[in-house]
């Protein structure tokens, strides 16, 4: 089977392999605008020819979806449009209301499943991709009562071939989900990084006092703008909710560490302890 990827990134770079190295598929070509990642993407693999939108997804019985998505949510109808009547497509966006919501009244709308693998690193591009992205992460698909079955079981096929575990749920309880899980982390990861640039300017000496909780904490503050603007703003609704009670928490710090109110700090941090339920689940 050969599968076209839309955008040779990291996510779909590493699919490409991924799916490539298990046997799953056996060619991928890729749609790329990037002429520079177009031209990596081949010299590493990661696909056998980059071709046009139209030549890839009319040739392919699989497309899949990797690039930001404001940019999935505006090209999955043509897609849909232009697909063979057997073709499969799914997405891998890190939200999925909005690109569901676009396709709800397509004549071809069971051709599509929506999907997002919940995988990836700070690290953007062709030469960021590798086969391994994927192993032992959780898969989630979203709609599938939408979708027709053939199509839902190709999916399905796939991310289990990736020895990922899979569950599902509607678009909208997914959106709201990584908007705590994911999403969140970004922003404050973004935030830390621009605090410390701004008090960098005086001390010079920050970074090289910084130890790996900082590491750990800020790594995700080099993520990709073009991709992460566009979430941000699709997962508006959810986000603001959940900033509001994050900056609630942080007021309490504040006024905690400010009257030095020391059994208010106690409480908040071991509340916080009980996160280990669920990351060592």
């Amino acid at each position: 089977m050969q599968a076209c990827i839309i955008g040779l990134g990291l996510i779909g770079g590493s699919m490409a392999l991924s799916l490539k190295k298990n046997g799953f598929i056996h060619r991928a070509v890729g749609v790329e605008l990037n002429p520079i990642h177009a031209q990596k993407a081949l010299d590493l693999g990661l696909v056998e020819e980059v071709v046009s939108l139209e030549e890839g997804i009319q040739n392919s019985l699989l497309t899949i979806l990797a690039i930001p998505v404001d940019k999935g949510e505006a090209l999955i109808s043509k897609i849909l449009d232009q697909i063979p009547s057997e073709s499969v497509v799914t997405d891998l966006g890190s939200t999925k209301y909005g690109i569901c919501k676009a396709v709800q009244n397509h004549p071809q709308r069971g051709r599509f499943v929506a999907s997002h693998p919940i995988a990836g690193t700070e690290n953007t591009g062709p030469e960021a991709a590798f086969d391994s992205l994927f192993e032992g992460k959780m898969g989630i698909i979203c709609d599938p009562e939408v979708s027709d079955p053939d199509a839902l079981e190709l999916i399905k096929s796939l991310y289990l071939s990736l020895n990922m575990t899979l569950s599902y749920m509607p678009s909208k309880d997914h959106d709201l989900h990584l908007a705590y899980v994911s999403h969140l982390s970004h922003i404050t990861s973004f935030a830390l990084g621009l605090t410390v640039l701004e008090v960098e300017k005086d001390e010079k000496n920050i970074f090289t006092l910084a130890g790996s909780g900082f590491a750990s904490t800020a790594r995700l503050a080099k993520s990709s703008a073009s991709m992460w603007v566009p979430i941000l703003l699709q997962n508006k609704t959810h986000l603001l909710k959940v900033l509001d009670e994050y900056v609630r928490f942080m007021e309490d710090f504040r006024k905690g560490i400010m009257e030095e109110d020391h059994q208010t700090l106690q409480s908040l941090i071991e509340r916080a302890n009980g996160i280990r339920r669920i990351l060592e689940k």
